[in-house]
Order: C-alpha cells, then sequence, then structure tokens
C-alpha cells in the first residue's frame, strides 16, 4: 500500500476544489438594453427566439385579442423580468405556471415567475390580452393605423407595443409565427410567407411564418379589405402584394409602383448581393398616414406615396433596407445612418439606372443646394440624436457621406463592400463603428478623417468631387462635375426621390 503525504495547505486546497462555485443569485432584469436615445426600449436578462401570435381582431370595433407564446434563453439568473407591451393583459404563464405581473411606466409589464430563473435555462412565456389599439397612446403617440376597415400596425421606432408583447429592441431578432383570425371578407397580411388560410362560423384565419431572424419593429400586421395579388420571382421567391379596395385615385399608381418590387429586387442584388429572406412584396392599406417603412419582406406604403403618380423610387428605397436596416440592424439607435445613408443612396443607383440623373449629379445638387449656415449642416448623421433621428441630413447628408467614400476609395472596393457588408452581419446587428472599420480593412485605407467631416461634424464639408474610376456595376456613363457654387440642373428623379422624405415617424 503506497502512502502519500499531504500538507497541511495541499488539503486547504484540495477542500476548496471540491466546493461548487455559487451561483449567480436571481436579481431582476433592466427593464431596458441600455440604448443611449431610448433607455427603457427591449430588456435585460434574456434573449427572444421566436414569437407565437395567435390573435383575433374584429374591425368593426378594433378590437384585438389573443395569445402570445414567447420562446426564449435567460442570459443571467432572473427572480423578475420586463416584457414591452401597452394593452390589457389577463394572465400570464412562465414555464407553464402562473406569474405576477404588473404594469411600470408607459410600456414596462414587470413579469414575476413563480419560481426563480437560472441563467442560460429556456424559457417559454405565455400572454393573453386584448384592448383597442387606437385608444392605446404611449409618449402622446401610437404606431396603430385605423382604417375605414380595419388597422395597421407600423411605425419606427417602435410598433410591437399596440398588438405583441417583446423585447423590443433590434439587437434581439426572432422567427415569427403571426395567425390571426377576422370576418369573412377581410384579410389579415403580415410578414413572410402565407402557410394556411381557413375559415369557420364566419371567420378566416391568416397564418404567416417568417423564418429569418426579424426586429420587433419589423414585424407588421394589416387588417382590412385587400385586392392581392401573387407571382413568383425568376429565382423561385413567392411574392405577395396588397392594396386596399378603397385607395381610389392612388390605386394605379400604386399598382405601378409596388407591382415591380420583383424587378427592383433583382436590381438591387446586382449591388448588395443574394435577397436576405424567402419572401417579398408590399402593401399599400388606406390610411391617412404620409410615410413608408421596411418592414421585413413586406413593406408599408402610404396611398401618399404615389399622389403624385408612380414612384419606383420609393420602393427602390424600402427594398433596400431589407438589405440595410432589416437583415443587418442596428447596434443602436443612434446608428440609423447605416439604415438611411444607404436606403437613399439605393435611390440616386435607381435614378442612374433610369437615366434620370447620376449618383454624382444628385450629390452635387444636394451639397450646392444648401448653403453653409442652412441648420441642415448641423446635424450630424452619424449621431444625429433621437430628435433628429429621421432628420432630412441623416437621408440627403447621409447619402453625400457614401458618395464622399466612393470618391475617396474608388469603385471596386466600393461596390465590394456594398455587397461584403451585409453578408458579413447577415440576420445580425452592427454600428457605425462597425462598418468605418469594415470599410478600411476593404479599401486599406484609413478613413477615419472621411467619416469624421461626413458624419459626426456639424459643418458643411467641403464637397465630394468626383475621383477617377471604374464605374457602377450595369451604370451608364456620368457626365457629372463637381459640385458648383450655385444650384446645378435639377435632376429629373429629385421630386420622386423627396417624395419619400419624411418616410419614418417617431
Amino acid at each position: 500500500m503506497r502512502h502519500r503525504l499531504i500538507v497541511p495547505g495541499a488539503v486547504a486546497a484540495s477542500l476548496l476544489l471540491a466546493i461548487p462555485a455559487f451561483a449567480a443569485q436571481p436579481a431582476p432584469g433592466a427593464p431596458g438594453v441600455g440604448d443611449p436615445y431610448y433607455p427603457e426600449y427591449g430588456n435585460g436578462g434574456y434573449d427572444v427566439s421566436h414569437y407565437d401570435l395567435r390573435l383575433k381582431y374584429q374591425p368593426e370595433t378594433d378590437r384585438l385579442g389573443g395569445t402570445a407564446t414567447i420562446l426564449a434563453t435567460t442570459t443571467e439568473a432572473l427572480s423578475r423580468f420586463n416584457l414591452d407591451f401597452a394593452l390589457e393583459v389577463s394572465e400570464i404563464r412562465v414555464n407553464n405556471r402562473p406569474a405576477t405581473f404588473a404594469t411600470s411606466g408607459a410600456h414596462e409589464l414587470e413579469v414575476t415567475p413563480a419560481e426563480p430563473l437560472a441563467k442560460d435555462q429556456r424559457i417559454t412565456i405565455v400572454v393573453r390580452y386584448s384592448g383597442t389599439p387606437s385608444t392605446v397612446k404611449v409618449h402622446g403617440g401610437t404606431s396603430w393605423h385605423r382604417t375605414p376597415d380595419g388597422g395597421v400596425a407600423s411605425g419606427e421606432p417602435e410598433a410591437a407595443w399596440w398588438w405583441f408583447p417583446s423585447n423590443d429592441h433590434p439587437t434581439d431578432k426572432a422567427t415569427y409565427d403571426v395567425s390571426v383570425a377576422v370576418p369573412d371578407g377581410t384579410q389579415a397580411i403580415s410578414n413572410g410567407v402565407l402557410t394556411s388560410q381557413t375559415s369557420r362560423a364566419g371567420w378566416t384565419r391568416f397564418a404567416w411564418r417568417s423564418d429569418k431572424p426579424q426586429a420587433t419593429y419589423l414585424a407588421t400586421l394589416a387588417v382590412g379589405k385587400f385586392d392581392i395579388t401573387t407571382d413568383t420571382t425568376a429565382s423561385g421567391l413567392p411574392v405577395l402584394n396588397a392594396y386596399s379596395k378603397d385607395l381610389g385615385k392612388h390605386a394605379g399608381a400604386a399598382r405601378a409602383s409596388v407591382e415591380r418590387t420583383p424587378e427592383i429586387t433583382e436590381w438591387l442584388e446586382g449591388y448588395f448581393g443574394p435577397y436576405p429572406f424567402s419572401a417579398l412584396g408590399g402593401y399599400v392599406p388606406n390610411t391617412d398616414t404620409g410615410f413608408a417603412l421596411e418592414t421585413q419582406t413586406r413593406p408599408f406604403y402610404s396611398p401618399r406615396n404615389f399622389a403624385r403618380g408612380s414612384n419606383t423610387s420609393v420602393v427602390v428605397h424600402e427594398q433596400a433596407h431589407q438589405w440595410f436596416g432589416d437583415s443587418v440592424s442596428v447596434s443602436q439607435w443612434k446608428d440609423i445612418w447605416i439604415n438611411e445613408g444607404f436606403a437613399r443612396y439605393s435611390q440616386w443607383l435607381w435614378s442612374e439606372e433610369e437615366g434620370e440623373g447620376t449618383a454624382q449629379e444628385l450629390a452635387d445638387y444636394v451639397y450646392a443646394s444648401r448653403p453653409a449656415d442652412d441648420p441642415f449642416w448641423k446635424v450630424k448623421p452619424g449621431d444625429p440624436g433621437p430628435e433628429n433621428q429621421f432628420h432630412l441630413a441623416v437621408y440627403d447628408r447621409g447619402a453625400l457621406a457614401i458618395q464622399a467614400l466612393r470618391n475617396r476609395i474608388g469603385d471596386e472596393d466600393f461596390f465590394a463592400i456594398l455587397k461584403g457588408w451585409p453578408a458579413e452581419h447577415a440576420d445580425g446587428d452592427a454600428s457605425v463603428r462597425d462598418f468605418i472599420r469594415y470599410a478600411e480593412s476593404v479599401s486599406g485605407k484609413k478613413l477615419g478623417k472621411l467619416f469624421r467631416t461626413w458624419l459626426y461634424t456639424a459643418a458643411k464639408p467641403g464637397s465630394p468631387a468626383k475621383a477617377p474610376g471604374a464605374k457602377a456595376p450595369g451604370a451608364k456613363a456620368s457626365s457629372a462635375q463637381p459640385a458648383q457654387s450655385t444650384p446645378p440642373t435639377q435632376p429629373k428623379s429629385w421630386k420622386k426621390i423627396q417624395a419619400t422624405n419624411g418616410i419614418h415617424q417617431h
């Protein structure tokens, strides 16, 4: 028998190794994710993977009710967690056990499960609720738009509060199943693919599935009486467009624009790479709003977007967002330039495609049209502040920054970035800082000064004069000249592009 000599220190060490580490004590999850613009948006302590919404809506009374089943995983030990929601809740269960709940603030729902939750624990949250969304105001506003024959949930930076409980921030994406029962003769439109349509006892239930990660504000619901068109793209993706039956004088222009979504999407793939989702289309309800929104796979358009006639430019803008904003979302809301600057720049590229003014000509016109003392130049697109998040400067000066980048690094690297960036961050989120680092890695150039000037300086920069380089894929030859001291001739596409100003509202 072999004996071992164990010294006291070794005994102590062995005892310490035998004692398991104490697990973190459960604590309440944060009521927000810490976004500097909207501190109370989103929630801490868990990550959602899937929303299953089974709803019923009565257009006559605007009454919405149903059950949300939320699949999530905790990221810390929780004694309590929050959901973002503004309708009335009747019951909540967590892992099949009744939970207590209370409202806090304008849209916070505090949920206390029957037992504390461990870190990395899978949880199933069931919320039963009802309400009249059009009567609910949060911070004085709403993202639920009443129509003559129903209602629409669409808004940015928030829309979910009026129709389902959520972790409402773009950094927590999830897949969705949305099933909505409406009276026969009425349709329910949502994101993704229509998986079934069944009727029973005077009600028709529409089931929609979004199989790619989707931010909460990009989830949409529209109920009303629609004319629906369907098609299939050359690559086999289903296309579904919906138009309110009472669009009146705007109907023809709306159809002449939105029906070209597959063509426009195919054209955008030449710049941004493969379309990132499994369905596409758009819808035009009879609302009195004046904006459009890139709701994932099925953008929302206001009839007013087509008040001057057909407007493919706004379709280009919202479809470009499917890459810049939807597939790759903002890490924080201050990163909005990545969404809006590139969506606006895509309109400039479309203008070039249509022979109505090149990107450089549009850049020259935007730059020369505003004197140095115009307040426009005080807004910093890279961090505009919540009050200016959707300011025109984020769009137009944001696009100028992109043209300045193109002229600085040349077309070969520039168009490589347009394709590489969405592929690099697909189904995720990223910041302006991330984009700058990526552009520098692709181009091999230091770009800090350029981006500080165009995105972070509250003053009019020097002009983004065109530098020699290869032309864009499929682009027509440019006759652009460097920016002039007086406004150059207005490009033909200018009014169409400006028709998309103010397309998002908070």
